[in-house]
């Protein structure tokens, strides 16, 4: 028998390559998404007879309710994503991306669902106090942005309820993203640096010092996978960083990456002394417990977006339905 899973937000930049993979897993999966941003990343999967779309919206327990009936597990994406959107519009952030959330655990947790994984984000570590160290899952939060408030808010709610709760939850603290997805994103930083030096304009970095990980959509999605298929006292009630600690970068190093693929682009760096997030990230815990390696590189993103922008993949990579903000 194969096992259903209800992503919400499935129709996003994330939540599209993920309900691919599961369905080459072998998983039946239904997506829960209101379609702020449209459904064509999903439209070819209407042809699966494992497939199956639910529009809606997390903020109204009947569209959940009705969503996670015959369910087995869900994977919880929906949300407004990033600093710069949450800033935009507060209250709507703190409903979805907090009300929302709670919400929809509480509802498969009453029906009954097996286990209910979480989108949580590194921003929750905020800046560093040693420079000089790694942050893990037993590190200090720190969040400086509502986007990162909200994500500390639900981990909390997750790992306080209680542990006979048939529904047991799992935090994933995904890394920045970056890579290729049927939903474009060219408001990340090393989607949006390659694109613009492989269109020949000058880039412009500010706060190049600053570190921050980094991880490919394709392996965010797969820590995912991992999760499902992990014995559940291995990850219930657990967080886990998702990434690699050798991806770590600085900005000033994405450039130099980027260099090394398209040299002689220019660039100027503006001084900003002073950013609000600032981390280095262990990712140990997820490789030693689950055995999770990344399979792509931040120089394979690289290569990706050049392609994808020199060969004319996307006519006009500018366009706002490419940014979430």
């Amino acid at each position: 028998m194969k096992e259903n899973v209800l992503v919400s937000g499935g129709a996003g930049y994330i939540g599209s390559v993920l309900v691919r993979l599961m369905l080459e897993k072998g998983y039946r999966v239904r997506v829960l998404d209101n379609l702020t941003f449209g459904g064509v990343p999903i439209i070819d999967l209407l042809n699966n007879d494992d497939f199956e779309f639910v529009k809606g919206d997390v903020r109204h327990e009947d569209d959940i309710r009705g969503a996670l009936q015959g369910m087995d597990h869900v994977v919880h994406l929906a949300a407004i994503v990033g600093d710069p959107a949450c800033a935009k519009q507060p209250e709507l952030a703190r409903e979805i991306n907090l009300g929302g959330s709670r919400r929809m655990y509480d509802i498969a947790d009453e029906l009954g669902l097996k286990r209910f994984v979480f989108a949580s984000t590194c921003s929750n570590y905020g800046k560093m106090t040693d420079p000089e160290s790694f942050v893990d899952e037993e590190s200090l939060l720190a969040p400086v942005s509502l986007y990162a408030e909200t994500k500390v808010a639900v981990e909390q709610y997750l790992l306080s309820r209680p542990r006979t709760n048939r529904c047991k939850p799992t935090s994933l603290r995904f890394s920045t993203v970056y890579g290729l997805s049927p939903r474009p994103r060219f408001d990340l930083t090393v989607n949006e640096f390659t694109k613009e030096l492989a269109l020949g304009r000058e880039l412009v970095v500010f706060g190049e010092q600053f570190w921050r990980p980094y991880c490919h959509v394709v392996d965010l999605c797969r820590s995912v996978l991992a999760v499902l298929a992990a014995e559940e006292d291995a990850v219930a009630f657990d967080v886990f960083n998702v990434g690699d600690t050798k991806e770590n970068y600085q900005k000033q190093m994405i450039v130099d990456e980027i260099l090394k693929q398209l040299p002689g682009s220019r660039v100027r760096y503006v001084s900003k002394n002073e950013d609000p997030r600032d981390y280095r990230v262990s990712f140990e815990k997820i490789n030693e417990r689950l055995g999770f390696r990344i399979s792509k590189t931040v120089p394979d993103g690289i290569r990706q977006i050049i392609q994808v922008v020199r060969d004319g993949f996307i006519p006009d990579p500018d366009t706002k339905e490419y940014r979430n903000s």
